[in-house]
């Protein structure tokens, strides 16, 4: 078969994008290694929260999954990267799991098993769709979703102040408006005689 120049050029940009892809999703699954090296050496997962590496463990499995010759043929640089993620990401679940005091690490144990039966599902499912573009689509829309959800984790940290925050300072405002609004019925009379 012999590639037209834009078939090559398009192939060779394809192939780039990958490759790059792969160097910097290696770089964000070692990132953590200093973290973990700290929870080893102190023994103690202090205040760090564990939900990053489950919604990253998802991530991984669904897109190694996306990337496998029976949902897309032509990923196999996704489904490598993504393999190797799920193997970093595995490993840091059970090196907190390991240092985590008892209720984190019966919720962290909890999240895992989540995960490997939503995992389990997900590929029975999308197994049962015969059309291979919609059995596809179908694992590409999970695998964005959790993708999403990964890089938004780290916020649920902050995201009960932050929505606490906002909640609190709605009720200052009704708070200074009510009363402000009560001052002024009190030097009116509560009953007015009419004559």
């Amino acid at each position: 078969m012999i590639l037209s120049p834009a078939n090559s050029v398009y192939t060779i940009c394809k192939d780039a994008a990958g490759i790059a892809g792969n160097i910097f999703a290696l770089g964000l699954f070692v990132s953590p290694v200093s973290t973990f090296k700290r929870i080893i050496r102190n023994g103690s997962t202090e205040m760090f929260s564990g939900l990053p590496y489950i919604y990253a463990l998802l991530n991984c499995l669904i897109s190694m999954w996306y990337g496998s010759p029976l949902i897309s043929s032509d990923n196999m640089m996704v489904m490598s990267v993504n393999s190797v993620g799920a193997v970093f990401q595995f490993v840091y679940i059970i090196v907190f799991i390991v240092h985590a005091e008892n209720a984190k690490k019966v919720r962290m144990l909890g999240l895992l098993l989540a995960v490997l039966c939503i995992f389990a599902i997900i590929v029975t499912v999308s197994l049962q769709i015969t059309n291979h573009s919609t059995r596809r689509m179908f694992v590409g829309f999970l695998s964005c979703a959790t993708l999403i959800s990964m890089f938004a984790s780290p916020l649920f940290i902050i995201a009960p102040n932050g929505v606490g925050s906002i909640l609190g300072s709605i009720q200052l405002v009704l708070y200074f408006y009510y009363k402000r609004a009560s001052v002024e019925d009190s030097r009116e009379p509560l009953l007015v005689p009419y004559a």
